[in-house]
């Protein structure tokens, strides 16, 4: 018992950490993913991290070959697939309007971020992984097709019609918003 005990308890430690550490960033992505549903954001968190444990005890952090070099990108990566992994299984989604989470500390204008998020809530899955990895989490193009599964190529022009739609969406009211 005492060996393997020992390994298990320093793993579960190594996990601790690593979840402390990561939860804030993993929910705001999952935030902007659900467009605002804080609740589906939760959800999401809350199973990519049971995946990630599940995980963690099975795995090499270390850099093997065939192991995963960077925890932190694939538990993103983890997010983002369960996310639209959801959206695929859900045949109706309700949407809570008027009801926005407090986040303490933030500055900016509100009603450019619920603009936004409004907007954002209104695209397709994909194309709201896409601009969110691509523009919030600053993830490169090939980063961005790795997460997703896709090539550059179609991460490229799914990247490009997002943006479209979404300044559609905004209309004429995203610089009156934006010069507030």
């Amino acid at each position: 018992m005492g060996k393997s005990s020992s390994a298990r308890e320093a793993a579960d430690a190594g996990f601790l950490e690593f979840a402390t550490g990561r939860t804030g960033q993993l929910y705001r992505s999952a935030y902007f993913l659900t467009g605002g549903d804080t609740h589906l954001a939760e959800d999401l968190l809350q199973e990519t991290l049971g995946r990630m444990y599940a995980l963690w005890h099975r795995t090499s952090w270390r850099g093997r070959r065939g192991q995963i070099d960077n925890p932190a990108a694939y538990a993103q990566a983890v997010l983002v697939r369960t996310f639209l992994s959801h959206r695929r299984r859900r045949s109706s989604t309700e949407w809570p309007t008027h009801q926005f989470p407090e986040l303490a500390g933030e500055e900016g204008d509100p009603t450019l971020r619920l603009a936004l998020l409004d907007a954002l809530a209104q695209l397709p899955p994909t194309d709201r992984a896409v601009l969110v990895l691509r523009y919030w989490e600053d993830r490169s193009v090939e980063e961005t097709a790795e997460i997703l599964r896709a090539s550059s190529g179609a991460v490229r022009v799914r990247s490009s019609r997002a943006l479209v739609r979404l300044r559609a969406l905004l209309g004429d009211s995203l610089p009156e918003l934006a010069a507030r």
